[in-house]
């Protein structure tokens, strides 16, 4: 477990606490851990609610979570190690690792049937993939072409290897030409193969390897030791799919698949597979800011906080539609025209998350970095994290 000094300042971070609790008395959290970083300094702590609401178990520091997507970070971090080294090239085409991978056939615009393609008319290269930007997808958003098509091959099945998924992936086409557009998709699963492939480790061994002995990341991992297990955090599931305020929680520990994280499977998914704690998160956020060791060159980190998205390219979702004022980097998302919903000075902020509620940013124009951490279904830019990043924004005086 990494250093939890709390650095002495003159915040008051009691909105921000006050906020966390009121969300766990509404029943819409079970329990929420959240830290905030001015420079490398931990400037507050905080748990809130329960680990485990129907034992009573309450939230502490030391508790794990499923990062599910924030598991995409670390990931993007191992390539760009990589990439230091010299071992691999952003604008390398992937035939030149993974051969499934080259020759794509790409969906047409007005495509019915998953068999209406086109040749694609580039190759997926290395940035493509970091930035969600090569055309492949995920079986996430049901109601498309490429959704049902990716369910049926059970592409992130968990028993399926790393090198499994790329013959899986090897014949389902792109939903667009490699560098167009922008899609959440199974991309960063495509990079730990790479890892792989480069290191000559599992991508779980060149991991622990080079980021978390180095950190100190004892609680990281894509499944928790038999002795720890007590610690994983229970997950829930929202009253309503539809309506992320609406009160109610109903446990849902066998998601995504039955004693997930519980047992090894043989997927590990750096898309989504990691378990870690929030002072192990801390750690590894810490060795992305200036100010002492970094886990990558300054220039680095600077590169991957920079857009990558072709120009008038914003992220979005299926039922939500263009996120205008989002880009993304390599392997996070860019914060260009802060909504309604988000501090005013969030602007240039680097941030992302997972879907049970795990976030994190980092704002290099403000030295400012934080971290909330629940266990929710689709909790991924939930109101609540909204709600506490504004009021650590207030707190330390960037209003």
């Amino acid at each position: 477990m990494g250093d939890m000094t709390i650095a002495t300042s003159t915040f008051d971070f009691g909105a921000t606490h006050a906020a966390m609790q009121r969300y766990v008395d509404a029943n819409i959290l079970s329990g929420v851990s959240s830290a905030v970083m001015v420079g490398r300094d931990v400037v507050d702590l905080h748990c809130a609610g329960f680990a485990d609401v129907e034992n009573g178990i309450e939230l502490r520091r030391d508790h794990l979570f499923r990062m599910f997507s924030s598991t995409k970070l670390v990931t993007s971090c191992a390539i760009m190690m990589l990439f230091e080294e010299g071992r691999l090239g952003l604008d390398d085409p992937i035939e030149s690792y993974i051969p499934q991978l080259g020759n794509r056939r790409v969906l047409r615009a007005d495509a019915t049937t998953i068999d209406d393609t086109e040749p694609a008319a580039r190759s997926i290269t290395v940035r493509h993939l970091l930035s969600h930007s090569s055309g492949l997808s995920y079986a996430l958003f049901p109601g498309s072409l490429l959704f049902n098509a990716y369910s049926e091959a059970k592409v992130l099945h968990p028993s399926n290897s790393l090198a499994e998924l790329m013959d899986l992936l090897e014949p389902l086409p792109l939903k667009f030409q490699p560098g167009t557009d922008w899609e959440y998709s199974v991309s960063i699963d495509v990079l730990s193969r790479l890892v792989e492939i480069v290191s000559g480790q599992t991508f779980g061994e060149f991991l622990h390897e080079r980021i978390f002995a180095p950190l100190g990341m004892v609680d990281t991992g894509f499944v928790v030791a038999p002795e720890k297990q007590h610690l994983l955090t229970a997950y829930y599931a929202g009253a309503d799919l539809m309506n992320p305020l609406k009160p109610g929680l109903t446990r849902a520990d066998d998601m995504p698949w039955p004693n997930a994280y519980r047992e090894p499977v043989a997927l590990q998914s750096g898309g989504g597979g990691l378990v870690s704690s929030l002072p192990d998160t801390i750690a590894f956020i810490r060795a992305l800011l200036p100010g002492g060791p970094t886990l990558l060159k300054a220039e680095t980190i600077a590169l991957m906080m920079a857009n990558q998205l072709a120009d008038g390219v914003s992220i979005g979702f299926p039922g939500i539609g263009k996120v205008q004022g989002k880009r993304f980097g390599l392997g996070g998302a860019l914060n260009v025209k802060p909504s309604t919903m988000e501090p005013a000075r969030s602007f240039g902020e680097f941030e992302w998350g997972g879907i049970a509620g795990t976030h994190w940013w980092i704002s290099p124009k403000e030295n400012l970095a934080g971290l909330v951490m629940t266990q929710r279904q689709m909790a991924f830019w939930h109101p609540f994290s909204f709600e506490i990043k504004r009021l650590v924004y207030e707190a330390v005086g960037l209003n």
